[in-house]
């Protein structure tokens, strides 16, 4: 069996991930088989996990592998090793630890009851909330619970991921205290570097530069605001507040007017407290346009200790990183071995052990002006950018280290190759400040994996030929959930330069097809494609600074690909009928209607003429935005097959021209209740009349849609589709919305009719006719209620912050969009909500 690989549709197996007996369970940890499967493959095998009296085979073994087994060394640290996390990170050290031929289990919340990194696993166990209102994340974070299952399931040791408690040093000290091995550093060194007030202190008795801060015990605000004016607060210098432990931006604010100072602590210990159980902060200044530079740093338990080169992590969003790379852009060899070193001193001296990361904050001018920020003591999320260049599997050494063995390369036995690039996928909204999002992936496929990710030594020199890797905790059908981070994988690739990464990550971001909630994918081929970025000129400004560039107003897609789309929803909806299912045999004969399909009948009522003909009703087309905004004006097009035409697959079609389509919505709201459309009329919504023929040489299947081949005048397109229909609570005029994935980019059209449109245009019409009104708030996602700033009957002003909700571990603030009187609260702090539920309404004072 195997791991799963990008490039396949990652559909489900109803009841089973990889195939039927994936889980190893107790009866008392059994569930029902998940929901009927969406359309995709079945999963593949699951790997086969070694009882401890089994002897470890040697099929399937890597080279070096079965090396270590001829010299008598087993290539398996540990009988049975357990993956405290969830998602991506859990399923990546279970695939390293799979490789070693090492059982693995897993744990999980109940909201993850669903799960992948659940499902592969050779046993998986579900961990009790201690109370029924208890956050989703507690879960993970309870020691007691995570230990005894550790130790009634014989596990040998336990690797915490990243996140969660990967740097709680009582954790690590609880697992080596029942016994058990710890994969990452004693706690000893994670109080004195995870801890970033402890690690500041330490580099500044040592000597590394510091940026002016404060890292010390009193928490009180009054200390806290004289520290950001000695920071430069007060004439106006920002400053940045962190969370002392853990990391991804959770805990972090910055403040850039003394007005804002007690807010933003206040929000930002909640938040600290919430993710890793301590609210501590620390400040430090803030600078607007900087490098994130970050040594990759590794040491074993005989002294022997390595850095594997730097990354870049400057392009950030919301204090997280969006791209990482190795090696940073623009550090030479001089440099490289400067920071390299200064990062290993400062491993040494806390006697550290296992994986860990060094972060220095430099310049972005002058990167060899560099500032310690903080050490990591633990895996990075973009860690693999690291085993691309320098061919080493990371999991595996941090595994062999923490059963005694040495490092397994010394300083000078390792080299860096290449060119490595890594883009997180996001479940989020970019162009609405990177708001996370939650929902269900309806499709989903990702690049291949293709080229060598981890080289055996004898080939580790020349490990810089291209490569694309997917790590991912997700398939099609998955849930993204509001209860934790919403990445959904990471995209890595690597070529033999810079440049040749970079045209290879754009590439592969085009290859990538989601439809069920937003992501950031558009907006990451988007900085990929600014000078800027191809020149290497990198920094935690570099967003905001490239906002017209990396945001740019909707435009509708070429008229052609508008066509398209009707053309492959009428293909998948009418199924061809061949042979003898036609007048004669004939390819080209009387074919159904897709409008008396219950796909078209989800559109709203039935049209007269279907568009069967020239002269048929015409559809509406609207293309949007990733956020759902209106992408130039509404398209009326007539389309239909040509008769005799082969196969059924040549469309006719026109665009057609005329007023306003709500200028007549009243007539044509009439004309529906008689049971014809002849009163509606409609516009071009700003598109040119014209007329053509399409073809479909390999056309989508019947149904949510496929690959296609198309011939548009003399243009050639290839491409897939996915059709979504309405949902079962949408409104009677919700269009199916067409996802074309053409060129690199998804185009989203929304399909429907004149006469349902028009009658939904009158009834909104007339409700406006009786008078504005302040629209209530609602949950833009499911959340939970923080903190409310209003009381009923309050007078409010525009922009005037309403409500505090936490979802995705983080915490977004609600706010007024005019002027208005608070009418009632429909919700109170500690409320769990689900996604549009109503907040606040207001009077009609």
């Amino acid at each position: 069996g195997r791991w799963p690989t990008g490039g396949e549709a990652l559909g489900v197996a109803a009841g089973s991930f990889f195939g039927a007996g994936v889980c190893s369970r107790s009866p008392a940890h059994r569930i029902a088989p998940r929901r009927a499967a969406l359309p995709g493959p079945a999963r593949l095998v699951s790997p086969r996990a070694v009882t401890a009296e089994e002897e470890v085979p040697t099929s399937g073994l890597s080279e070096d592998a079965k090396a270590l087994l001829g010299k008598g060394k087993t290539p398996a640290p540990f009988k049975r090793l357990m993956a405290a996390n969830r998602a991506e990170i859990a399923v990546r050290i279970m695939r390293a630890a799979t490789e070693l031929n090492m059982a693995t289990v897993a744990i999980y919340g109940y909201e993850d009851r669903f799960s992948q990194h659940r499902w592969g696993a050779d046993q998986s166990f579900l961990l009790e909330k201690k109370t029924p209102n208890a956050p989703a994340v507690a879960s993970y974070l309870d020691i007691e619970q995570i230990i005894r299952i550790a130790k009634d399931k014989q596990v040998d040791a336990i690797h915490p991921g990243y996140g969660f408690l990967s740097e709680n040093a009582d954790f690590a000290d609880a697992v080596v205290a029942a016994g058990l091995t710890f994969i990452g550093p004693p706690g000893s060194s994670m109080r004195s570097m995870g801890s970033k007030d402890a690690a500041k202190r330490l580099m500044e008795a040592a000597g590394v530069p510091l940026l002016p801060g404060y890292h010390g015990a009193d928490q009180s605000m009054a200390t806290l605001a004289a520290e950001a004016d000695r920071c430069g607060l007060m004439d106006g210098s920002p400053v940045l507040l962190k969370a002392v432990l853990g990391g991804g931006g959770k805990g972090m604010r910055i403040v850039r007017k003394q007005s804002e100072l007690a807010g933003a602590v206040a929000s930002a210990q909640r938040e600290a407290l919430a993710s890793f159980g301590d609210a501590r902060l620390l400040l430090e200044r803030y600078l607007d346009a900087a490098r994130h530079i970050e040594v990759q740093v590794f040491c074993d338990s005989l002294g022997g200790a390595v850095h594997l080169f730097e990354r870049d992590c400057s392009v950030q969003r919301r204090h997280q990183k969006v791209l990482e790379e190795a090696p940073a852009p623009g550090v030479g060899h001089a440099l490289r071995e400067e920071l390299g070193a200064a990062a290993v001193r400062a491993a040494k001296a806390v006697g550290y052990v296992g994986a860990g990361t060094v972060e220095f904050i430099a310049d972005s001018n002058k990167p060899d002006h560099f500032f310690f920020m903080e050490m990591n003591t633990r895996l990075q999320v973009e860690h693999p950018v690291t085993e691309m260049i320098s061919g080493l599997d990371l999991v595996e050494w941090q595994l062999r280290v923490a059963a005694g063995e040495p490092l397994p390369l010394s300083q000078p036995e390792l080299a860096l190759s290449g060119h490595a690039i890594e883009a997180r996928i996001y479940a989020e909204r970019p162009a609405a400040n990177f708001f996370p999002a939650s929902g269900t992936l309806l499709h989903l496929h990702t690049p291949a994996d293709t080229g060598e990710t981890v080289a055996p030594p004898s080939v580790r020199a020349s490990a810089a030929g291209a490569a694309t890797r997917v790590d991912t905790g997700f398939v099609q059908g998955d849930d993204v959930s509001v209860f934790y981070d919403p990445m959904i994988a990471k995209l890595i690739v690597r070529g033999p330069d810079r440049a040749a990464a970079c045209r290879r990550l754009h590439s592969a971001l085009g290859q990538w097809r989601t439809v069920g909630l937003p992501t950031n994918v558009a907006f990451l081929r988007r900085v990929l494609e600014t000078p800027q970025f191809a020149a290497g000129e990198v920094h935690t400004n570099f967003i905001p600074q490239h906002a017209a560039a990396l945001f740019p107003a909707a435009a509708p897609p070429r008229p052609p690909l508008m066509v398209l789309a009707a053309a492959c929803w009428m293909q998948a909806v009418q199924p061809l009928q061949m042979g003898a299912d036609t007048a004669g045999g004939d390819a080209g004969g009387e074919l159904p209607s897709p409008f008396a399909t219950l796909a078209f009948q989800q559109l709203g009522p039935s049209v007269s003429g279907g568009g069967g003909g020239e002269d048929g009703t015409p559809l509406l087309l609207q293309a949007v935005d990733e956020e759902g905004n209106a992408a130039g004006g509404t398209m009326r097009l007539h389309i239909w097959r040509e008769a005799g035409a082969a196969v059924g697959r040549t469309f006719g079609w026109r665009i057609g021209a005329g007023g306003d389509i709500g200028a007549s919505a009243a007539g044509a709201a009439s004309a529906v209740g008689n049971g014809t459309a002849e009163g509606a009329t409609g516009g071009s919504g700003g598109w040119a009349e014209q007329a053509g023929v399409l073809s479909l040489g390999e056309a989508p299947g019947a149904g949510h849609g496929g690959d296609f081949r198309a011939v548009i005048g003399d243009e050639s397109v290839r491409g897939s589709v996915f059709l979504k229909p309405p949902g079962p609570t949408d409104g009677p005029d919700t269009p199916v919305e067409v996802n074309l994935f053409v060129y690199g980019e998804q185009l989203r059209i929304c399909l429907s009719d004149v006469a349902t449109q028009a009658s939904a245009r009158a009834a909104s019409t007339a409700a406006a006719a009786e008078g504005a009104k302040q629209l209530p708030v609602v949950s833009p996602m499911p959340g939970k209620i923080v903190q409310v700033f209003v009381s009923a009957g309050d007078q409010v002003q525009s922009g005037a912050p309403l409500i505090v909700l936490e979802a995705m571990k983080m915490e977004h603030t609600l706010y007024a969009a005019a002027d208005a009187t608070v009418g009632a609260l429909h919700a109170a702090p500690g409320d769990v909500v689900a996604q549009k539920a109503l907040l606040v309404t207001f009077s009609e004072k």
